[in-house]
């Protein structure tokens, strides 16, 4: 296989998370190529977002799953100024890190095995739509293939370094809404009740809860409010960014959020959300599945490292059911979701490389 090449025509089939028609372009190419390297393939509807691919090699207990996501955060058209190219070693283009590299060579790594009569255990590469946008459709199939899995292998990107990613931390959020009262800004202040100035005090209370000790964080990333300048604001809304890291965690920020009172007379507070993905952490079974990866990866001359990021991905949906799962099993390279991501071009084959290594030896 031509690895760059696949790469390319993946990139260039541009794959919005909200434009459905677009994601399932994509879902129509891989499903084709999987067919080419003798999957059973199933092609999971939906109505809202993007079609999820199956493909199965083998059958039979003790699988290995492979999570990848075809959708990217870059509009259509983001090609034009972005354009898929290859210079000084680095492959350029939106989706390339984030993850169509990815697929690739998972795709690369199963053509590889069935070519040369190696495929010795059940493989599920389970490729879906909306990653980027919370995966609300797909995670029941990630967390029904994860539990038939002996183990689940996340093609998200490496760390630049090359490490797997070997914890995650847990993402919610929060939408909060200020309701007060309007009122002319000249003439009628004081009958007024400002949302604004009571989001203030939301925003400081809010932001406080953050504790770097614990690895928690919590980021008031956007606000709204008011209509013009002279008239008192009725309405404020919030989103707020939350990241967990210890058990516990994020039960107290919940409890804190319920707290929330008005501090201005006349205004009213509502608050919604929740936890979208749990921690992935660097516990027992994540240490085990770290080790037995690195003794395996070393038979062919591989030093695996590993490390850890504040982002999620689809791999902290298995980690609660104690299911042995590694990240960053993709690409390495840096600029994730900006006109700047790259992949190192070496690394598709180095990475196809360990693949094949896990799937032949775990």
């Amino acid at each position: 296989m031509d690895m760059k090449s696949l790469l390319k025509q993946l990139v260039e089939i541009e794959s919005p998370s909200h434009d459905k028609a677009a994601v399932d372009r994509v879902g129509i190419f891989v499903a084709d190529e999987a067919l080419k390297y003798g999957a059973d393939v199933e092609v999971i509807s939906n109505r809202t977002t993007g079609d999820h691919v199956v493909a199965r090699w083998g059958s039979g207990e003790n699988g290995i799953l492979l999570l990848c996501h075809m959708d990217t955060v870059f509009p259509l058209g983001t090609l034009k100024s972005m354009p898929y190219r290859e210079a000084d070693g680095k492959i350029y283009g939106p989706g390339t890190l984030d993850m169509k590299a990815g697929i690739v060579i998972c795709l690369a790594a199963l053509e590889e095995l069935q070519k040369s009569g190696r495929l010795n255990r059940p493989v599920t590469l389970l490729c879906t739509s909306d990653e980027e946008i919370g995966s609300s459709t797909s995670r029941k199939y990630i967390e029904e293939y994860a539990k038939e899995s002996a183990l689940v292998l996340v093609m998200e990107a490496a760390l630049l370094d090359g490490s797997l990613k070997t914890w995650r931390k847990g993402v919610g959020g929060f939408r909060v809404h200020v309701k007060g009262v309007a009122a002319h800004a000249g003439g009628d202040h004081e009958k007024g009740r400002n949302a604004i100035e009571e989001m203030a005090h939301q925003v400081l209370a809010i932001q406080k809860m953050t504790d770097y000790k614990r690895q928690t964080t919590l980021n008031v990333g956007v606000i709204n409010g008011g209509t013009v300048s002279n008239v008192i604001p009725e309405e404020a809304f919030a989103e707020v960014d939350i990241r967990v890291m210890q058990p516990g965690e994020w039960e107290r920020i919940e409890a804190e959020m319920k707290t929330l009172k008005p501090v201005l007379d006349g205004t009213t507070l509502k608050i919604t959300g929740g936890l979208n993905r749990p921690p992935m952490p660097f516990d027992e079974t994540m240490k085990a599945t770290f080790e037995k990866a690195k003794s395996i990866a070393a038979g062919i001359g591989m030093e695996l490292k590993a490390g850890g990021t504040g982002g999620a991905s689809d791999g902290n949906f298995v980690a609660p059911f104690g299911i042995p799962v590694l990240d960053g099993m993709g690409a390495i390279g840096e600029g994730y979701h900006s006109e700047r991501e790259y992949i190192f071009a070496d690394s598709l084959e180095q990475r196809r490389d360990l693949l094949i290594t896990l799937l032949m030896n775990w």
